[in-house]
């Protein structure tokens, strides 16, 4: 196997686990793609609050 795998790679190396463990595989998929497209969407609502005219914080004496 290669250092980073093909998604065929991939696929062989799942459709030989268990099933068992390929649902336990699926359902983590699951998590971590839920968890980045949430906070993909946030990313989205603080766009706003990025105004450089307001960046009193970072002001260079």
């Amino acid at each position: 196997m290669t250092p980073h795998p093909t998604l065929e790679e991939i696929k062989t190396l799942v459709a030989q686990l268990p099933v068992s463990e390929q649902i336990a595989l699926l359902e983590d998929l699951e998590d971590k793609l839920e968890t980045l497209s949430l906070m993909k969407l946030a990313e989205t609502g603080f766009s706003e609050l990025d105004d450089t005219e307001e960046d009193i914080y970072n002001v260079q004496p």
